[in-house]
This record gives structure tokens, sequence and C-alpha cells, in this order.
């Protein structure tokens, strides 16, 4: 699913305007359970973590799409844990854009990479790709 791999790629990016125009005016950010409803408020607390983070960047390793769902497995790194990028690579996230039927993201989940999540998106069977196909 596209529009997943070019929101992390707005992300990488700093590209907070890019960000915004791939987000439905329902959007929400849910991490580890805790949502922040609202578009605007998505989009500046986007805004404020590429400016106190420079240098984050999600590394995508596999990705599985179904339906209006797209689950990728990766790490980070450059995030606010302030771990060297090689301790942070260790730490591997599984993100869950959902995605509206015009193509824009109305949920970005951040889940922790367990065998439950990875069997309720998908990642944990063999039809998960390789993210950089």
């Amino acid at each position: 699913m596209s529009v997943a791999i070019s929101f992390i790629d707005a992300i990488n990016h700093g590209d907070i305007d890019r960000l915004a125009s791939l987000m439905d005016k329902d959007y929400s950010l849910v991490v580890f359970g805790k949502e922040e409803e609202g578009r605007e408020r998505g989009i500046e607390g986007w805004r404020g973590y590429a400016a106190a983070y420079p240098n984050y960047l999600i590394h995508p390793q596999r990705m599985v799409a179904e339906g209006n769902r797209a689950a990728i497995l990766g790490h980070t790194t450059g995030s606010h844990l302030g771990l060297p990028d090689e301790e942070e690579e260790k730490l591997t996230l599984i993100w869950v854009a959902d995605v509206t039927e015009d193509g824009l993201v109305r949920k970005w989940e951040l889940l922790e990479d367990t065998p439950k999540n990875k069997r309720e998106t998908g990642l944990g069977q063999r039809r998960a790709k390789d993210a950089s196909a």
C-alpha cells in the first residue's frame, strides 16, 4: 500500500506539509494504545517531533497490506529514546496504517513487536513482504 510507504517517506524527510496532505480529516495517532485525536493536533505533534529529532528515521523491513490496512515491521534511528543507532536498530516496532477509500491515512498506529501483534497484523505470516521490494 503505497500511501503507508509515502507516509513513512514524508516522516523520514521531515516533510510535515506532505505528511499532512496524506492525512484524512479524521486522522488519529495511536501510540502503544494511547490515542491522540485530531488531524491538526497530529500535524503539530509531527512538526514538533521533526524539529526536536531531525535525524529520526523509520527503517521498514517487512510490510503486509490487506484491504485498507497496511502493517509495517521495522526499526527507528534518531528517536526520542536517545540511544546510539546500533542499539535502537535492535528495537523493532510495528506501524499500522488504516487508509480511507480516498487513499489517505485515517489512523497511524504504533505497536510493540510481539508475537500477538505480529499475528493480528499479518506480519507473522509468510505473506509479509520485504519492504524494500
